[in-house]
């Protein structure tokens, strides 16, 4: 998923800033009127059918190399939760020519830096490198997309590092742990129900047949997307693709992803956790909604700008209501989630100021939902909304691994260039009309999934009871359903 700049969303706050904020948002017209009369990404493929985008910035002599694969946790087999994930990490061991855990020490060597995500629909590897050292890290890439070794004890060593993972990141924090209970009751059908870690007693049994026989199922050039940001040329590119992932045939039983789809969503769902780590009480709420790829047209960006106006830091109008002027919470957020290949989700959280509950909360918030659905927005909302994310768009631009995962995440899903390049022409041209119709038709409690984080103990089954709790301060809403890189 793209993530939202901040710089300039905050300039905007500053009243003594309003003119050369102005001069700015008047440039933006002859800014994108040239970006589009020559599209910045340059596509061709390969014979095996991989895509490449080159993306030029010539302003230092580094390039960012990334490899996208169209496989994520949503495409696991049953029973085999977090084999995605687990692939990532097991990618790092041995080939052939690398012996294990050399591949990152080469880049390091080579003056680099890389890693690897994986999320729903995507699996990601990275390098950072000197333009001169590009072919190198090519041809390790190359020779890792097919070459793979998986040896028992490396592969069994990389699953505890996994289950470790999870403690870390999901068991030893309250809100991971709602937010995954969430997702489970917002998905009826939908693999997006299942976390991209995984279910640990699932991950406790990955074999290393298992990592073998996803790896030759998914990993192929015809099932991969190569996108280079950086001081490159299409020119120059083209031939060190040809000669490394060039080199590897298709694999012909790479095949389309199909995936269960959602049945219409007839009734809202609760959950509570009760967690002692938790710190303070807070109340979450997740709506269905469709993402970019799928959503009809404009409604993708109107969502956007909704959300920013909704919920998204101190102007937004749940802060101003809820914190500011009712005093009944002493924080609150929210996003729209929109980069996914089938769906997406609206996310909405609030802690309750001291002394308020949860139930008091949820009308305070539950009214200002209310009031937007029935309502919309203002003009001068909607037009500091659209500035925010414009702005943020060209500073994003600036930061050349940016924009390597946007357009490798946007490509991998499914949208196209031109989808990626016209956003900003698109996200100026949504309507009040257009805002106000998503927010009655999404905004929707009976799409929704409420759930609240308590901190208190639970009744707990005797096999859990007996773990001790680790300390867990934060209140923060857990991140978006994605496994980090390697740790």
């Amino acid at each position: 998923m793209i993530r939202r700049g901040f710089f300039l969303s905050r300039l905007l706050r500053f009243p003594v800033l309003a003119a050369p904020v102005v001069t700015l948002m008047l440039s933006f017209s002859s800014y994108f009127s040239e970006a589009h009369a020559t599209p910045r990404a340059t596509e061709f493929e390969l014979k095996n059918g991989m895509k490449v985008v080159v993306v030029q910035d010539h302003r230092a002599p580094v390039v960012t190399h990334m490899v996208w694969y169209r496989v994520g946790a949503a495409d696991e087999p049953p029973g085999v939760s977090g084999i995605a994930h687990f692939l990532e990490h097991l990618m790092f061991k041995s080939t052939e020519k690398i012996a294990n855990g050399e591949f990152s020490k080469i880049v390091s060597r080579l003056g680099g830096q890389d890693n690897a995500f994986t999320g729903q629909d995507v699996t990601a590897y990275f390098q950072r490198i000197a333009k001169d050292r590009l072919p190198i890290v090519m041809e390790m890439e190359a020779d890792r997309m097919v070459n793979l070794r998986l040896q028992e004890k490396e592969v069994l060593t990389e699953r505890d590092v996994i289950l470790e993972e999870r403690r870390s990141r999901t068991e030893n924090n309250p809100s991971a742990l709602l937010d995954e209970q969430m997702n489970a009751m917002l998905y009826l059908s939908h693999p997006y129900g299942l976390p991209v870690i995984g279910w640990e007693h699932e991950m406790a049994q990955l074999s290393p047949d298992d990592a073998l026989s996803f790896y030759k199922r998914f990993y192929a050039p015809n099932n991969a997307i190569l996108v280079v940001t950086g001081d490159v040329t299409p020119e120059e590119l083209m031939p060190l693709a040809e000669a490394t992932y060039g080199k590897i045939p298709a694999n012909p039983d790479v095949k389309a992803r199909p995936r269960p789809q959602e049945p219409p969503h007839r009734a809202a769902r609760r959950t509570e956790l009760k967690d002692p780590r938790a710190g303070k009480p807070s109340l979450h709420r997740s709506y269905l909604a469709p993402a970019y790829r799928g959503a009809e047209a404009g409604e993708a960006e109107a969502l956007d700008l909704l959300l920013k106006v909704l919920a998204s830091g101190s102007t937004s109008r749940i802060y101003k209501s809820l914190v500011v002027e009712a005093k009944v919470a002493s924080s609150t957020g929210g996003y729209y989630s929109g980069s996914a290949r089938d769906s997406g989700k609206i996310s909405l959280y609030g802690v309750p100021a001291d002394g308020v509950s949860l139930e008091a909360l949820e009308v305070a918030l539950d009214k200002v939902i209310a009031e937007v659905r029935a309502s919309g927005i203002t003009e001068a909302e909607l037009d500091r909304a659209k500035k925010s994310y414009l702005a943020e768009y060209i500073y994003e631009s600036d930061n050349q691994a940016t924009l390597a995962r946007r357009y490798g995440w946007s490509l991998t899903v499914g949208r196209t260039v031109k989808d990626i390049e016209e956003w900003p022409d698109r996200i100026a041209k949504v309507s009040l009309a257009d805002v106000a119709k998503v927010a009655a038709k999404y905004l929707d409690i009976r799409r929704s999934v409420t759930g609240t984080l308590i901190p208190a103990s639970p009744d707990l089954p005797a096999e859990i009871a007996g773990t001790p709790p680790k300390a867990m301060p934060s209140n923060a809403p857990a991140p978006a359903a994605k496994a980090g890189g390697r740790t």
